[in-house]
């Protein structure tokens, strides 16, 4: 089974610490969508498997779509794949585009997943960070979802922002215990290069992220969490029973998938990964020429293991030492384990015969781990 992840490459306008591949002129958007409805009809044969469990609709913005243009991506996609009965179709949102009467459209349309760009329901962090929203329309949002019948929606927060109170953290927290959110996805602040962000702290003009105050926010979250009956389910991910994000676990499991867009990831579930150009003008030429843009990168078996450990370190599952074993040699297995060892002194880390997972203590501080059980390229 593979999925489908599409690059919707349009904001309304820049919050101050995203980097990802976006544009705020919509003027070409008719003419991405086109392009992208072609690309998939270019990219069949990059994988095998047809048969798709999930579809994630992400950006960008993907819910400044209009219907129309949502149903030619999707009616594209079921003319050529065989899409399960019970997959799973996920738009992104932000909440100043949420209303009932797109939140109807998209149940008819057959999606049945939310992932909502929240961030957070306080106003002065919402200004802060940029976002078209405010903190009303954060609270009306989940009323609406929850009223039009969607059962199954995930929110983002971010915490670690200067403005962010342990306070404000617990506030906002309360609010998605309070109406029953069944996914939380949530994410320390990070300053990435390129970013308004980024710009206004080495201009004095915004303080700098605290880690002492991120790693303090994050034991306060898992607390919540649990208190709550939130899985964590990964670094960053909490939800109900039974709300886990198909889509993204079968990222995390290694499965294949198609990334169709301007900036978008493919993957064979074998050793070739393949990325799209990062450019919304040269994509829409592009693929005119019948040439998808991409860039594609042959994968090492230390490569492929590398990624196992990076994804699977962060899950509660963790990393399963007879899978390392059966793909990648007990040599591998018995070294992993050393090097667990010193984690695990540290109460960083738990070894069992057959995983090798992050204790709470261990969990900010996995992609430290993960780097050091990498093996050497």
């Amino acid at each position: 089974l593979a999925g489908i992840y599409i690059h919707i490459p349009f904001c309304k306008q820049v919050c101050n610490y995203c980097n990802f591949h976006f544009s705020v002129s919509h003027s070409n958007k008719p003419q991405v969508v086109d392009a992208i409805v072609k690309e998939i009809k270019l990219s069949l044969n990059f994988i095998e498997v047809k048969n798709i469990e999930t579809i994630y609709f992400g950006g960008g913005t993907p819910s400044i779509l209009s219907y129309n243009e949502i149903e030619q991506i999707l009616s594209t996609i079921k003319g050529f794949f065989k899409v399960n009965k019970e997959v799973e179709i996920t738009l992104e949102a932000n909440p100043d585009d949420i209303n009932t009467e797109q939140l109807i459209n998209w149940k008819k349309l057959g999606i049945n997943r939310l992932s909502v760009g929240l961030q957070s329901f306080d106003e002065a962090e919402l200004k802060w960070m940029n976002r078209a929203h405010n903190a009303p329309q954060s609270l009306k949002c989940i009323d609406e979802i929850i009223s039009t019948g969607f059962t199954n929606f995930s929110v983002d927060l971010i915490y670690g922002s200067p403005l962010q109170t342990n306070e404000n953290l617990i506030n906002n927290f309360n609010i998605i215990a309070q109406k029953n959110i069944p996914h939380i996805s949530c994410y320390a602040l990070t300053v990435e290069k390129g970013t308004v962000l980024n710009k206004l702290i080495k201009e004095n003009k915004s303080e700098n992220i605290n880690t002492a105050k991120q790693a303090e926010q994050f034991q306060l979250l898992l607390k919540l969490m649990e208190a709550n009956g939130y899985e964590q389910y990964e670094i960053s991910n909490f939800c109900k029973p039974n709300f886990r994000s198909k889509h993204n676990s079968s990222y995390w499991q290694g499965k294949p998938y198609f990334g169709f867009g301007p900036s978008a990831h493919s993957f064979n579930g074998n050793n070739i990964r393949r990325w799209n150009v990062a450019n919304n003008s040269l994509y829409i030429q592009s693929i005119s020429k019948n040439l998808v843009p991409f860039e594609e990168e042959i994968l090492t078996k230390q490569q492929l293991l590398n990624e196992y450990v990076m994804t699977s370190l962060r899950t509660k599952e963790g990393i399963n030492l007879n899978f390392v074993k059966t793909i990648f040699g007990e040599t591998e297995k018995n070294r992993l384990i050393s090097f667990a060892n010193k984690y695990e002194l540290d109460e960083k880390l738990t070894t069992t015969p057959t995983h090798i997972f992050l204790t709470k203590k261990g969990k900010f501080f996995a992609d430290g781990i993960a780097a050091d059980l990498f093996t050497l390229l």
